[in-house]
């Protein structure tokens, strides 16, 4: 990091001779104002991937960068609804130490002329990635709750609204260790939690038929998306119930494949697979499977090639009613002269996120990148 000097006297001296005028700052230097200051692209780069990997907040009121990284992650957003994209490390629901939580900073930032912010419908876990359902209003809110509440919903008078409700549904993508037995299947585990024998960590476990544990019915349908390569399988997962871990218990415990960057539950399989690497064959052929390794760093960004990959779980796909349309209809405030376009309007919604980085690196090695 250096500094121009100030004693050449104009713009077009200072130009020619800017190499010679560059000095090195001192430590204790105090710097003035019209400083110009010049440093490396490299290191300007890692600041500022650095800066907007999480939200770098240390209060519950974003500043202008954070404002604007958030609106970054907006996918849509209707009367009714907002669907994020939340990026792996953001915490979802703050406490009293977590202040950059989802719920606290999209109140604060991501309002859009509302009287309040959005508010959360379902979860993801801090190190999980993908679809991010918010609502707007306690109508919309209320209509989202009952959509993902697990009790037995009675159908309404109106078709096209039944008919959406029975297509709702989110669909992740995940990297596990090992392959299931089965290709494709049903999990219907329940779960239970249990304190650690420190007294304060929880864990979730499957319950066990004679436990004494409260448990609670955990319903997963699988499917294996591609062949195992190095150890590793592509799985998409669609929850029929919303229990906490419950993609990432059925994985590593139901299926005996936990997800890979998952060690609360899978520290075991990761310590064997990370000392046994292997290179599967392919099945028609017999022959085995080679990797190109990518060129550059970005392969330590937490992908299947970094000492310590980080989780590989990406809420990727939702599907679910136009909330505003049916609320617009029921309410009956909508004037003759708009019957058009609501009827121009669909009855469902989908949405797709992109993966995270490092999944899309490993994604990249285990398909693009076979030869």
């Amino acid at each position: 990091v250096q500094m121009e000097c100030s004693d050449l006297s104009n713009s077009a001296e200072r130009e020619h001779d800017k190499r010679q005028s560059l000095r090195k700052i001192n430590p204790n230097e105090v710097m003035e104002v019209g400083a110009k200051i010049h440093v490396p692209v490299s290191v300007a780069e890692t600041k500022i991937s650095k800066r907007f990997n999480v939200i770098p907040s240390g209060t519950l009121y974003p500043n202008a960068d954070e404002i604007e990284y958030l609106q970054r992650l907006v996918m849509y957003k209707d009367s009714a609804i907002m669907i994020l994209n939340k990026p792996p490390k953001l915490p979802i629901k703050g406490n009293l130490p977590v202040h950059n939580s989802m719920d606290a900073l999209a109140a604060a930032a991501l309002s859009y002329g509302f009287e309040e912010g959005p508010k959360l419908v379902h979860r993801l876990d801090r190190e999980s990635s993908g679809l991010l359902l918010m609502g707007r209003t306690k109508e919309s809110i209320a209509r989202l709750h009952w959509l993902f509440s697990d009790t037995n919903k009675t159908k309404l008078p109106s078709k096209a609204w039944n008919y959406a409700c029975e297509a709702t549904v989110q669909r992740y993508w995940a990297l596990v260790i090992g392959s299931p037995k089965e290709k494709q299947g049903v999990i219907r585990a329940p779960l239970s939690k249990v304190l650690l024998k420190d007294g304060k960590t929880e864990r979730v476990v499957i319950a066990h038929p004679a436990g004494i544990e409260a448990s609670q019915d955990a319903i997963t349908e699988y499917r294996v998306l591609g062949p195992t390569i190095n150890g590793c399988t592509w799985l998409e997962l669609c929850p029929l119930t919303g229990r906490k871990h419950q993609l990432r218990v059925h994985c590593a415990e139901a299926l005996g494949t936990p997800i890979v960057g998952d060690y609360k539950y899978g520290w075991y399989v990761h310590s064997k697979w990370k000392q046994m690497p292997r290179v599967d064959f392919e099945q028609t052929t017999g022959k085995p499977y080679k990797m190109r390794r990518p060129a550059g760093l970005d392969v330590q960004k937490g992908s299947v090639l970094s000492k310590v990959p980080l989780l590989h779980l990406h809420c990727r796909e939702l599907i679910l009613p136009n909330i505003a349309k049916f609320l617009e209809v029921s309410s009956g405030r909508h004037q003759t002269n708009k019957q058009s376009d609501l009827s121009s309007k669909p009855d469902l919604l989908r949405f797709v996120a992109p993966m995270p980085s490092h999944m899309k690196i490993s994604w990249n090695l285990m398909s693009s990148y076979l030869v």
